[in-house]
């Protein structure tokens, strides 16, 4: 795996292998490394992984931190790696960017993979209150631990990972983790999802509390012209950590070897 930091990029990793390249997009909390266990089941083939602007190794790189730039840093890195071939694997708030991504067309795009992702239509839920609560949630270990093991997840997961979980929450600016709650998740982006030329799969947690499979079912399938749906049974939120054996197979299956 290569890792390369350039000055106006995110820090991402690049690791050659068959086509087409999986490029993953992570969740509001998360980090590149939310896919590790993902990636180890993906052998031999090629994967770009990327920390958003504002998180983790990216945390130096200046706002703003809007979907938009988040979208445009993912076209950025994919062709700063010299990547041709590839299918987009977005979570969560990664799921939106993907969107926005595809939704441009970009020469080279195979497919998207929407893994619990953020709605094109923002859920009823999705209230002022909600997101002024929801902008706290990281606030400190003790909140992190608290949506981790209450919305999160619905598994146990290991120490390790809970430890990651925690860690990769907190590593982030003041504006970029703000952000999101505020105004990324409230975004209405149908019009531009409604653009997207490429197969999709929606990839859903059967317990997942943070964009539930009816939201999904409801609020993003309508919207994407050529899209399939697969619910992981027994597993929140954070699919990539609970079940990545399953969600493995669910992208190769969408995006197999060539």
């Amino acid at each position: 795996m290569t890792t390369t930091h350039q000055p106006l990029l995110p820090v991402y990793d690049y690791r050659p292998g068959t086509g087409p390249t999986l490029a993953f997009l992570h969740y509001w909390g998360g980090s590149a490394r939310t896919w590790d266990l993902v990636a180890d089941r993906l052998a031999g083939r090629a994967l770009l992984t990327a920390d958003f602007r504002g998180w983790s190794r990216s945390r130096a790189l200046a706002g703003p931190y809007t979907l938009r730039q988040l979208a445009a840093d993912t076209l950025a890195v994919v062709a700063d790696a010299g990547v041709a071939d590839y299918v987009l694997v977005g979570h969560s708030m990664g799921g939106k960017v993907a969107q926005l991504v595809a939704a441009t067309r970009p020469d080279g795009l195979r497919g998207i993979v929407l893994v619990g992702s953020a709605p094109a239509k923002p859920a009823a839920a999705v209230t002022p209150e909600y997101r002024e609560s929801l902008s706290h949630a990281y606030d400190s270990d003790e909140s992190v631990a608290g949506a981790r093991d209450h919305i999160l997840t619905a598994t146990e997961l290991p120490e390790p990972l809970r430890s990651q979980i925690e860690t990769d929450s907190r590593a982030s600016t003041d504006a970029a983790r703000t952000e999101w709650p505020l105004r990324g998740i409230a975004e209405d982006i149908r019009e531009h999802t409604r653009l997207i030329d490429v197969p999709a799969l929606v990839v859903a947690g059967e317990n997942d509390q943070v964009e539930p499979v009816d939201v999904l079912a409801d609020n993003l399938m309508p919207y994407l012209a050529k899209a399939d749906f697969a619910v992981i049974p027994n597993t929140g939120h954070l699919i990539p950590l609970e079940a990545p054996a399953e969600l493995a197979d669910a992208i190769s299956a969408f995006a197999p070897a060539a």
